[in-house]
C-alpha cells in the first residue's frame, strides 16, 4: 500500500494556514467565545516565541519530509517565508519582518484579551 504522501502534506499545509490565521485572528473569536482564550493563548504565544526566536515550526519539516516521499522537492525556510511572506514580501523574510510578525501577534490579541478581560470585570460590577 502506497502512502499518498502528496495528499498529506498538501493536507498538513492547509492544517498550518489554519493555525497560522488562528494565531493570528483567533482572538477575535475569543471576543465571541471566551472559553476559546484556552486553546487560543497557548496558540498565539507559540506563534510569537517562533517569530521572536527566529525558530522554525516541527509541521514544516514534517511537511517537506512528506512531499520528499511523495517524489516532490522540500522548500528552505519556514512555513510563513515560504507561503506567506514570498507572496506579501517578494525579497523574503527578513528578520526584522519576523519581530514584525511577531509583535502583531501580540499586539492584537494583547488587545483582544485586554477587550476581553475588560468586559468580564465590567459585567462584575467593577468599572
Amino acid at each position: 500500500m502506497t502512502l499518498p504522501f502528496g495528499a498529506m502534506a498538501d493536507l498538513l499545509l492547509l492544517v498550518h494556514a489554519a493555525f497560522v490565521l488562528f494565531v493570528i485572528a483567533g482572538g477575535l473569536l475569543v471576543l465571541r467565545w471566551p472559553g476559546l482564550s484556552w486553546v487560543h493563548l497557548p496558540a498565539a504565544l507559540w506563534g510569537a516565541a517562533i517569530e521572536f526566536g527566529g525558530f522554525i515550526c516541527p509541521l514544516t519539516p514534517l511537511e517537506n519530509a512528506w512531499r520528499r516521499a511523495a517524489g516532490g522537492e522540500a522548500y528552505e525556510g519556514g512555513f510563513i517565508e515560504h507561503y506567506v511572506t514570498a507572496a506579501l514580501y517578494p525579497s523574503g523574510l527578513t528578520r526584522a519582518v519576523q519581530i514584525a510578525l511577531g509583535v502583531a501577534v501580540l499586539g492584537v490579541n494583547g488587545w483582544v484579551y485586554w477587550t476581553v478581560w475588560h468586559r468580564r470585570r465590567h459585567a462584575m460590577g467593577h468599572t
